[in-house]
Parts: C-alpha cells; sequence; structure tokens
C-alpha cells in the first residue's frame, strides 16, 4: 500500500546517536531495512523515538515492496518490508521468516450528494459488479435494495481506481477475488490489473482528488487518505454478515479474528476475515528477517527495536492512522522469534542480560 507522496520513493531514514542517549547496550548499533513505502511514516516516527531513547541508528530506505524483498534475499540489510506475504515455500528458499508489523485497511469511498457520511451500504458482490462495469448507475436495483428509504438518483458511477501499482490496489482487488469469482477469472488480483471500466488517479492522492471533485464517484483509498480527506466511507457488508465501517476497531477485530498461528510463515492476508466486527478490506504491512544471523548483537538490537514498537510505539501508530498488531499477535510473533533466530547456533531471542 502506498501511503503519502514524499516526492521521491526511495527515502531514507538515518538518525545519528543522539548526545542525550542513555547506556543502553545497543546504543550505537546500525541497524539497516528498506521496502514497503505505505509504513514509511510510522516507521520514522518510531526510529526517532526509539533513537533518542536508546541511540540506536536506523537506516530505513522506502523504496518499495519488490525492492526490501530482494535486498533482504541479498542480505544487504537486516530487514526488509513488503506489503504482501511471501509464500512459506519461497520463505524456506531463502531462509526467511516474516511477522506483521503493522495494520491498515483499504476503504471505498464515495461522492454521491444528499448521502450522509457512511450512510451507503454495499456488498462485496455489489462493489465488484460495479468495478466490473455491469452496475452503472447509483440507482440500480442491487444497490437500491441494500438501502431501502434512501433517495438514490439515476447518475452515472464513476469508477476511480490506481493508474500505478501498488499494494492498496493488490489488497482491494485480492478482496474483490475472495467475492466474486467472475472477478476472479477475468481480472484476478495484483499491484496493477487490467481494469474493466473506470479512471485512473495516481497515487492516494490522485484516487482522493477524483472522488473529491466527481459527483458520483466511487473509489477505493487507504484509511488515512479518507479520513484526511474527509471522504464518504461505504459501509460494506462482512463474512459474517454485519454492515461495518472502517475504524481502529474492524481492523483491530479482523486481524485479531485472522488465523495466525496455523498460517504457513505467519503470512496471514486479512482481506474477508470472519467476525462481526471484522472490516473486510484489511491488510497488514510484513518485516522480512534472515533466520541465520551473522551477527548476534546486531540481530538482538534489531529484535529489541521491533519489541519496542509493538508495546511502546502502539499510540504513535494510532496518531498516524496506523492500526497496532493485537497484543495476542505479537505474542506468536516473539515465539517464532525464539524459535526461528539464530546467530552462530545461538538464539537471538530472548535477549539475556
Amino acid at each position: 500500500m502506498a501511503r503519502r507522496n514524499y516526492g521521491l520513493l526511495a527515502l531514507t531514514l538515518f538518525l545519528l546517536t543522539c548526545i542525550t542517549c542513555t547506556n543502553d547496550v545497543f546504543a550505537g548499533v546500525k541497524i539497516t531495512g528498506a521496502g514497503a513505502t505505505f509504513p514509511y511514516p510510522i516507521y520514522a516516527k518510531w526510529a526517532y523515538s526509539y533513537g533518542k531513547l536508546t541511540g540506536a541508528r536506523i537506516n530505513y530506505q522506502s523504496i518499495g515492496s519488490g525492492g526490501g524483498i530482494q535486498q533482504i534475499k541479498a542480505g544487504t540489510v537486516d530487514f526488509g518490508a513488503s506489503d504482501a506475504p511471501l509464500e512459506a515455500d519461497e520463505l524456506e528458499r531463502f531462509g526467511l521468516i516474516q511477522f506483521p508489523m503493522v495494520i491498515g485497511g483499504v476503504v471505498p469511498v464515495l461522492n454521491l450528494k444528499g448521502i450522509k457520511n457512511g450512510q451507503l451500504k454495499m456488498t462485496g458482490e455489489v462493489l465488484s459488479c460495479i468495478y466490473l462495469g455491469k452496475i452503472k448507475k447509483w440507482d440500480d436495483p442491487r444497490i437500491v435494495a441494500l438501502n431501502p428509504g434512501l433517495d438514490l438518483p439515476s447518475r452515472s458511477i464513476t469508477v476511480v481506481h490506481r493508474s500505478d501499482g501498488s499494494g492498496t490496489t493488490w489488497i482491494f482487488t485480492r478482496y474483490l477475488s475472495q467475492v466474486n469469482d467472475e472477478w476472479k477469472k477475468s481480472v484476478g488480483f495484483g499491484k496493477a490489473v487490467q481494469w474493466p471500466a473506470g479512471v485512473g488517479g495516481k497515487g492516494n492522492e490522485g484516487v482522493a482528488a477524483y472522488a473529491k471533485r466527481i459527483n458520483g464517484a466511487l473509489a477505493y483509498v487507504e484509511y488515512a487518505y479518507a479520513i484526511q480527506n474527509r471522504l464518504n466511507p461505504v459501509a460494506l457488508k462482512n463474512k459474517d454478515g454485519s454492515f461495518v465501517l472502517p475504524s481502529a476497531k474492524t481492523f483491530e477485530a479482523a486481524a485479531s479474528n485472522a488465523d495466525w498461528e496455523h498460517a504457513p510463515g505467519l503470512g496471514v492476508v486479512l482481506t474477508n476475515q470472519p467476525g462481526k466486527d471484522s472490516w473486510p478490506i484489511t491488510g497488514a504491512s510484513f518485516i522480512l528477517m534472515r533466520k541465520n544471523q551473522n551477527d548476534l548483537k546486531r540481530a538482538q538490537a534489531v529484535l529489541k527495536f521491533f519489541d519496542w514498537c509493538y508495546h511502546d510505539g502502539r499510540k504513535a501508530a494510532l496518531k498516524l492512522d496506523y492500526i497496532p498488531v493485537p497484543l495476542k499477535v505479537v505474542d506468536i510473533v516473539e515465539k517464532l522469534w525464539a524459535n526461528s533466530l539464530k546467530a552462530s547456533g545461538r538464539p537471538v531471542w530472548p535477549i539475556k542480560q
């Protein structure tokens, strides 16, 4: 999921050791990472706060998920970051583990005069039929049936999608593939697809601009963009049959209800998860690390940073419209660290003082 336009896609965060640092045993250890652009703002915030506290030096290059995967496979960084999880066989082939670091969501939004915020209801089937170009008007009987009492106009629906490849599109089209077999067969899912209908906007900001300007528009954006641009979200029917709105509560419900323990390589895709409160188009951003570490102290420094993010960085995540990983999932992640990560045959986690 691409998050905000920072001018350059390859952004680098480099924190120098603070003069006011504590005597932390890992002060001054250099940590390097690269990958997904979606989590960059919260990684930057976490790294800055953690650097002030401990003196850690963290260099994260926001170059996209594909670049992060390539670099961790090559062993040129301490961790990679990807918005789409790797398959278990690929993890095994390259000697990697993965774990979720932060949660986000994709939100269908509309611009239709007379319809209040969060008032319009949709199902995944209806949403996918609109993006297939099969439902063309807002007063289509299938939309009317879901919204009795709403005065829906006979206005054309302007479908808005991403014109560039993105993790946001990967999550959105993955969901549409799960709820509509025709979409799955004819379009499929990926960071870029051949859209059957609509107009394209570059980045979340481009899509949001169309959604704000065009009366009759239906678009999809990341949750933060929906909030920051005051866009009107759709109430979406989830797998359990409840109509829910996007929020921290419904994103966390999706993450909590997912079967993390039995997912190969923790590669959970959070779309269409069970639970009456679950938002159907939720996604996680993942961290990738090598199972066999070359430097025990550096590996422990990386995990100590992530552990701090999980526990002490939760408020900062929420302020930036990200959803922290549920603590019960954090427990599963830290068990994975203890069982899978080693340096010269020694366990990397937990850290023994």
